[in-house]
């Protein structure tokens, strides 16, 4: 008996495997940013020499070529050894440095015996040297982590080397030698923001769910969070007694934050907020110079009331008045009556009148967008340290920018610190410079086809 076979339908062909989406490197994006930020910081630097002394300033040839040198240096390393990088972090920092060259030279114009341009200028070359070499040298954030402790150490040690200097201006700030002078304290920020993130990213499970419970609050053990708190308090303790209570708040707001970040408990928050109040509180009762900065902040027409004219306050919150909405143009201002400070402190101020509130809105978005992509690119990250010190990073900009723009508006009493890359100070724009190559390294490895929790696939900016 013979059987039938019924040939069955060929099988179709298996539909051929979707290969992983590679990440755009999208480094042409970012150099054509970076040439529109320098085309536009070299218009301004044109249009103050032509306010102010009615023609093109006579280097404004050479001022357009060396920050364009330095922002094509700068770009070269990060396409060689970063290219998956966040294409905006380079931009926003060359154009935020450049207009703060801009606004540095149009004040010095206002001050002629007080030239800070040449200077902040070297001190800008200085930091994108140190970006492109910690972007050529640094090939993974994550060896930062094996050396949390070396990191701490050298933060206490730049703390308190100033001690053994004499204070300038009341603050026991610099370090000055042979007429040649740095701030460590501004270098401490990114070493200790380091090692929180290295032992927090170490210890996140065991401050999470560890410990005594306190009303709704459930604290951690105390071997634990004892080693971390005990360097917080000794690094603030230390900026206390330097008065530098600027960067004692930064210091503390960036403590808070990281213990939220890594425990993910609100009540980190709750808790930060009430010793913040309470330490305020203490500082003011002892501390004479914090508390004629309360008093201004609350009165700050009084000095006008009792005829002794307008106090730099006052004189700020005049400009910002005079500035208007689109402001009386760079050069056209008189910013340079609130005297001390006026290119670190203050320099906001002439932000306000010069560019109005149009032009600071655009240089408060340019920070914001610094900031969140920051903290994008710890948000994208698997490890906890890459996550945490990207977070660090972008919250010392974030802290550092509402800390000197709500002291200068009126908002909380002021502090004095430097605005990130505007405000002259050379160890300041050094330090932001490694801030944002090291935000550079964390995006490349964030946004690579091994990095993230992406795995390979492209998530859209």
């Amino acid at each position: 008996m013979s059987a039938t076979v019924t040939d069955a339908p060929p099988t179709p062909p298996p539909p051929p495997s979707s290969p992983s989406l590679r990440p755009a490197k999208r480094r042409g994006v970012e150099l054509a940013l970076i040439l529109v930020a320098a085309l536009i910081c070299v218009f301004g630097y044109v249009v103050v020499g032509v306010a102010v002394r009615g023609g093109v300033p006579h280097d404004a040839s050479r001022y357009g070529t060396g920050l364009g040198v330095l922002a094509l240096a700068a770009h070269l390393a990060v396409r060689l050894r970063a290219p998956y990088a966040d294409p905006l972090l380079l931009p926003i920092a060359v154009l935020l440095n450049g207009l703060g060259l801009v606004l540095i030279y149009r004040l010095d114009l206002a001050t002629p015996g007080d030239r800070a341009a040449p200077a902040q200028l070297v001190w800008s070359a200085l930091g994108v040297a140190l970006f492109t070499a910690v972007v050529l040298l640094l090939r993974d954030h994550r060896v930062l982590q094996r050396y949390a402790y070396v990191f701490v150490a050298a933060a206490l040690a730049l703390l308190i080397v100033p001690i053994f200097f004499p204070p300038i201006n009341g603050a026991t700030l610099w370090v000055r030698v042979a007429g040649f002078s740095i701030q460590p304290g501004e270098f401490a920020k990114v070493a200790l923001a380091v090692f929180f993130a290295a032992y927090l990213a170490a210890n996140h499970h065991a401050l999470a769910y560890t410990g005594r419970r306190i009303w709704r609050l459930q604290l951690p053990t105390g071997r634990v969070l004892g080693p971390i708190l005990a360097i917080w308090l000794i690094s603030v303790g230390v900026l206390v007694l330097e008065h530098d209570l600027g960067t004692s708040i930064l210091f503390f707001g960036l403590f808070v934050i990281l213990l939220y970040v890594a425990t993910g408990r609100t009540g980190w928050i709750a808790v930060g907020l009430v010793l913040a109040a309470l330490g305020a509180a203490a500082v003011t009762s002892f501390e004479p110079h914090v508390a004629a900065r309360v008093h201004d902040w609350l009165r700050p027409f009084a000095s006008i009331e009792a005829g002794d004219g307008a106090n730099q306050l006052a004189e700020s919150l005049f400009a910002f008045a005079a500035g208007g909405v689109l402001g009386t143009g760079l050069g056209e201002g008189h910013s340079a009556l609130i005297g001390f400070a006026l290119k670190s402190d203050f320099i906001l101020a002439t932000v306000g009148e010069e560019l109005g509130l149009a032009g600071l809105s655009a240089v408060f978005l340019l920070y914001a967008l610094l900031v969140a992509r920051g903290f994008r690119a710890g948000l994208r990250l698997s490890d906890p340290f890459g996550r945490l010190l990207a977070v660090a990073l972008a919250s010392i900009l974030a802290l550092q920018v509402f800390v000197i723009s709500g002291g200068v508006t009126g908002l909380i009493p002021l502090t004095g610190m430097a605005l990130p890359f505007l405000a002259q100070g050379g160890s300041s724009v050094v330090t932001n410079w490694i801030i944002v190559a090291l935000l550079i390294r964390v995006s490349d490895r964030a946004r690579g086809p091994q990095g993230g929790d992406a795995g390979g696939q492209e998530v859209p900016d």
